[in-house]
């Protein structure tokens, strides 16, 4: 490049020079040439022992081969199979992927009219029955799952990243981890305000408002309203994306709990959807998810820094914890104990809604477990109930309960601290507990990898080269004693600002 200076000054100004920049590497000789850019990509992996020097490095960041290649150093990631690097990718273009396969679908629906009765399945309700205004249920339900579930991803992913994030930034928020928490809870804050106050309003349209024994009339169901189908299908795929959630992204104390309770809850949905018990299921979806609007505004004031406000709002959340998980869900669990053998007719019934017969005694040439779990995937099959049915979902409740009793001690524990001045904060870290000494360990056993650096050329007017003092740069020798061209180039005056530009700004204070 130096050359190219020396000719365009002897044949009279250029009005454009090109500027070669390495895009991922600092090379010693100043400004590596374009042709380096051509090359095949040169790697070599470098152990470091745990002293944190690396064995045979020459230099800290980077390596020259010859004048025209320079290698720079970077940490080898260790354990990543295919599948963790499946899930880095997904995380990383979560808004992509998402909006991306809807509007193929929604593409594919608009312009291909043959394929409409297919692609309808993915955001409309099936198996509508125009006599009774009503839904009934079946295998093709699980498009429309599939779709919330994508809906949800890229809802999620797109708020954080283009809403909560940015206003927490706003707001004085200023350390990653805070502002991914506080917009992972206004997210939620959002989800929680329209299900619960959806599920609000269905409970209160329904002759069940404020009558645990009408949770069970008129047994076996097998269609319901539009609303209740659509409420039951996305709540389900809510917790189905958060079983996703939880595995792909950074890991709590509880991971494990939640885990199981997410699981629970899934199992829990589901099996109230396709046994006809909605009813229940949406009572107890209510009463699970009035408490989570209280959680996330609490979590939000505090990352916001209004101390006091959630201080206050964490004593709301408790109250309403206690009253709504252990109060009324034990009342729903004695409902489910109690009302069901009085209401509830014992046996299976067999037909389509409007056309039911029985119930007869459970099929003797089947086992317990195949009559109990048949109607969850055959529409059509014997609807049972006995207390076989009736001990599995109330010791799915009651293992809840014991989820909630657990997280409640927590909050206890919370709660002294507020009443000793401490402030309220969650004891469940959202931190893994061995996060500083598991990087540590990282760092000591990290290999390096050398990759060729790239050049990326770059057109810059002749205005902008800086020529001052071009002769004594020439004969000083450059930095470190090895020859430079001599010619400022706009942005590099400063090395710090240099490695930064480059990905390196983090080694060099």
């Amino acid at each position: 490049m130096g050359d190219s200076h020396t000719q365009s000054s002897s044949n009279g100004p250029d009005p454009r020079v090109r500027r070669n920049t390495a895009t991922s590497s600092v090379p010693s000789s100043g400004v590596t040439s374009s042709n380096s850019a051509a090359l095949p990509p040169q790697r070599r992996t470098v152990k470091r022992e745990k002293s944190g020097n690396p064995k045979n490095m020459n230099g800290p960041l980077y390596m020259q081969r010859n004048e025209n290649i320079v290698l720079v150093r970077r940490v080898k990631r260790k354990g990543e199979g295919p599948l963790k690097q499946l899930t880095r990718w997904f995380v990383e273009n979560q808004i992509g992927f998402a909006f991306n396969l809807l509007a193929l679908l929604f593409l594919a629906h608009g312009c291909m009219p043959r394929a409409r009765s297919h692609t309808g399945k993915y955001f409309t309700l099936s198996y509508y029955n125009p006599t009774t205004g009503q839904y009934g249920l079946g295998k093709d339900d699980g498009f429309l799952i599939f779709f919330c579930i994508i809906l949800f991803t890229g809802l999620r992913a797109a708020t954080l990243e283009y809403l909560f994030a940015p206003y927490a930034k706003s707001k004085g928020i200023s350390k990653r981890k805070d502002i991914t928490r506080f917009s992972e809870q206004a997210w939620l804050l959002i989800y929680y305000s329209f299900f619960w106050t959806l599920g609000l309003y269905i409970y209160w349209q329904s002759p069940h408002f404020f009558n645990l024994r009408e949770l069970w009339t008129n047994w076996p169901i097998r269609e319901l309203p539009g609303i209740m189908k659509g409420y039951m299908l996305a709540q389900l795929a809510f917790w189905l994306q958060q079983i996703l959630v939880i595995n792909i992204e950074e890991r709590r104390k509880d991971h494990w709990q939640m885990f199981t309770h997410h699981i629970i809850t899934i199992c829990l949905i589901y099996a109230s959807y396709r046994y006809g018990h909605t009813r229940v299921g949406n009572l107890i979806l209510v009463l699970m998810d009035v408490v989570d609007l209280f959680l996330p505004l609490a979590k939000c004031l505090k990352y916001l820094g209004h101390s006091t406000a959630c201080d206050y709002m964490f004593v709301v959340f408790m109250v309403s914890w206690f009253v709504a998980r252990h109060v009324l869900f034990l009342t729903v669990c004695y409902s489910v104990y109690v009302h069901t053998t009085a209401i509830i007719p014992y046996g299976c019934f067999y037909g389509t809604p409007g056309n039911f017969t029985g119930p007869f005694q459970p099929p003797a040439d089947k086992g317990v477990l195949t009559y109990m779990l048949e109607p969850l995937w055959k529409a059509d099959g014997p609807l049972c109930y006995d207390d076989t049915v009736k001990w599995t979902f109330l010791s799915m409740l009651l293992f809840l309960q014991a989820l909630t009793i657990m997280w409640f001690s927590l909050i206890i524990r919370v709660a002294m601290r507020v009443l000793k001045g401490e402030g309220a904060d969650d004891t469940r870290s959202d931190d893994e507990g061995c996060e500083d000494v598991d990087a540590e360990d990282d760092e000591e056993e990290s290999e390096f990898v050398y990759e060729e650096a790239h050049a990326l050329a770059e057109e810059v007017g002749v205005d902008e080269l800086d020529l001052k003092n071009w002769a004594e740069r020439r004969r000083g020798g450059g930095v470190g004693g090895v020859a430079a061209t001599g010619v400022s180039l706009p942005g590099h005056s400063d090395r710090k600002e240099l490695l930064g530009r480059i990905g390196c700004e983090k080694q060099v204070e």
